[in-house]
């Protein structure tokens, strides 16, 4: 008797629980509507239906990697992010949920131009610029591939003809003004690296970490920021949870007011709000 979707799903599940995966259930559904080429919803009342031999090895391929801590994005192509989902590669940071309060912290106030530094998939940028038709963007990236990806995800999601992607080392290539700088630099310090969790090895190491003390990137930023942003203009920074102080010091020190550190979800320190003060230089 041939085996059904149900049978693999079931199987699946222990796979992923056994290599340590907590959300498994959710996963093997997403992994399994993948081989199936269906929607995760459509899965539920496909139990009973035969498991073709196809969606068999499909399935067998994306769940080895799956288990061996291949992150799901990765293999799937995909993430949801925000409202939209965004193209996802090897070449990018896989975008996490906790990285949504600093766009709705973005969306706070209203904003005509807005800078990201360290792009990536873009997922801030064109976030950003989804809620606000009548703004435009410019992303920047050091990685030529993450600027592909990001260009993929800016024309799906209908923005393209608003942003500018450029490559660039922080402010290296960027002019003029904008109301709103954000970034979510590599904030990990070195040695922290190897006690992250495993997924994190399939990620680029650059996007992660400045191979020092985690604070090179906010330096940098805060170095230059001023003069690329207008009279009340802000900068938003994702930081790593115990981060605030640092950050937010390093700020001061620039010039910056009205210092805020936004909390996540979960409670943690997320997010590092500043301001060039009105009649600021």
């Amino acid at each position: 008797m041939s085996r059904t979707v149900g049978d693999g799903l079931s199987e699946l599940r222990g796979k992923l629980a056994a290599a340590g995966i907590e959300s498994s259930a959710r996963e093997a559904r997403r992994i399994m509507a993948a081989a199936l080429g269906v929607a995760p919803d459509r899965v539920s009342l496909m139990q009973t239906d035969p498991l073709p031999h196809a969606a068999e090895d499909r399935l067998s391929g994306m769940a080895a990697r799956r288990c061996a801590r291949e992150p799901l994005a990765h293999i799937l192509g995909l993430r949801a992010f925000y409202r939209h989902e965004f193209r996802v590669t090897r070449h990018v940071l896989d975008p996490r949920p906790e990285t949504e309060v600093l766009v709705d912290a973005g969306l706070g106030a209203p904003f005509e131009r807005v800078l990201d530094l360290g792009t990536g998939t873009g997922c801030i940028l064109l976030s950003l610029l989804a809620v606000r038709p009548g703004a435009e963007g410019v992303g920047t990236d050091i990685s030529e591939e993450a600027l592909a990806v990001a260009r993929e995800n800016a024309q799906n999601l209908g923005v393209a003809d608003r942003c500018n992607l450029l490559k660039s080392d922080w402010f290296s290539a960027v002019e003029g003004q904008f109301d709103l700088i954000v970034s979510n630099p590599p904030y990990i310090a070195a040695w922290e690296m190897d006690t992250l969790e495993p997924e994190l090895r399939y990620e680029p190491r650059g996007a992660l970490t400045d191979e020092g003390d985690g604070l090179t990137a906010y330096r940098a930023i805060a170095a230059r920021a001023m003069a690329h942003l207008g009279p009340g203009g802000r900068l938003l920074l994702e930081i790593g949870w115990r981060q605030g102080p640092d950050v937010s010091e390093i700020l001061r020190a620039a010039g910056f007011e009205s210092l805020r550190i936004l909390s996540d979800l979960d409670g943690r320190d997320r997010v590092v709000s500043a301001a060039r003060t009105l009649s600021g230089p």
